[in-house]
Parts: structure tokens; C-alpha cells; sequence
């Protein structure tokens, strides 16, 4: 069962033990073993033909998204952190805030987590991607708040433009939320789908 407003449900309930708080935690977890893997990575020694280190890059990026839920068009912002290996193999942690462009208070947030595997060519530099974290949703009218799984699958194209700068010129990301609650009770899949674009800062 959903809440109302001034008391927010939790789907995700024992599956996961998140509650209202929660994702800021989550995402600063994230964000600790990402930064964790940085530091200690460079200590260790390279394989004969491996060329070894890794890369930190941290930006913010603008995004639209399509919610299936009442087939709604949102804004929003979000902060991503990668951290790449120069074997093409690296992990994602992501928080997206899809809150403007509402037209009856319905909105949106994810904390994402993941693998990504890259690949360079010139400056630019393709990806994809496969992330798994908490989604919150909140109903119209601010009628109900809901904590639940979201699965994301995604994919884009960054640009080097200088030494420490990229532009993030296209992310796209197709949100599944295999555990949504319609009508207050029933669960069904509930999929959210959109493209965002940025600028990316390389931390080293």
C-alpha cells in the first residue's frame, strides 16, 4: 500500500530496508566505493600488456524524460560520477531529480549504480551502460510518495573538447520499474524512458 503525502510508502519495504532518507545515503555509499576503487587502483601493478590506471570524471548533465505514468513529460538535472578503467570496463553511480515541467506535482528520482563498458574513437568517446538502484515516485497531488527498484539499461556519446573538459552530448537511458503500484495495490511494470546532455569534468 502507498501512503499518503506526509507519510511516504515503501515498496521496496523489506527487500531492500530503504526508507524515507535513505537515498542520500545510498548514493553516498555509491559514491564512497567508486572513489575507494580510485585511490587504490593506481597502487596496483599492470599486467604485461595491460595499460593499466584509471580515470575520474565527475558533471552534472540537463534531462527530459517520457513516465509512462500518465504519459507525463518531465525536466530535471542530475550528477553522475564514472569511473573507467583504459580496458574499456568501468562503473557508473548516478542521481537524477526529474521535477520541472510538472503539470500536477508529479515527479520523480532515481540514485542508479552500475557497470559501463566504453570505447574511444578521436575525441569521442561511445558507452553503455546497466544500472540498478531506488526510484521515487511521487503521485499527483501529491496523493501518495513510493520507494521502488528501477533497472536501467542506456547508452551515449561524450566529445573530449579539452584536456579536462568532455561534453556529454547525448545519454540516453530506458528506465524499467519492474514493481510499480497502480490503483494502490496492484504491481505492475512501469517503464520511463529519455535522453540527457552535459558537461563532464576529468577529476584525473
Amino acid at each position: 500500500m502507498l501512503s499518503s503525502s506526509n507519510q511516504s510508502g515503501t515498496v521496496l519495504g523489506g527487500m531492500m530496508g530503504l526508507g524515507r532518507g535513505r537515498p542520500a545515503v545510498l548514493l553516498a555509499i555509491l559514491l564512497t566505493a567508486v572513489l575507494s576503487m580510485a585511490r587504490n587502483a593506481p597502487a596496483q601493478v599492470a599486467n604485461a600488456g595491460d595499460e593499466g590506471g584509471v580515470t575520474l570524471t565527475a558533471g552534472a548533465t540537463a534531462s527530459g524524460y517520457q513516465v509512462q505514468y500518465g504519459e507525463q513529460k518531465l525536466l530535471g538535472v542530475a550528477g553522475v560520477v564514472d569511473l573507467d578503467t583504459r580496458r574499456r570496463f568501468g562503473l557508473e553511480a548516478e542521481g537524477r531529480w526529474l521535477m520541472f515541467h510538472e503539470s500536477n506535482q508529479l515527479h520523480a528520482t532515481t540514485y542508479l549504480g552500475g557497470p559501463r563498458y566504453h570505447f574511444s574513437h578521436d575525441r569521442f568517446q561511445y558507452y553503455v551502460k546497466g544500472l540498478v538502484g531506488l526510484g521515487q515516485f511521487n503521485f499527483p497531488y501529491n496523493y501518495a510518495q513510493g520507494n521502488y527498484l528501477v533497472i536501467a539499461p542506456g547508452g551515449g556519446v561524450d566529445f573530449r573538447w579539452k584536456h579536462r573538459i568532455s561534453l556529454r552530448l547525448a545519454d540516453v537511458e530506458y528506465q524499467i520499474w519492474p514493481q510499480f503500484t497502480y490503483n494502490g495495490s496492484s504491481y505492475e511494470t512501469m517503464s520511463s524512458y529519455g535522453v540527457s546532455a552535459g558537461v563532464l569534468y576529468h577529476i584525473f
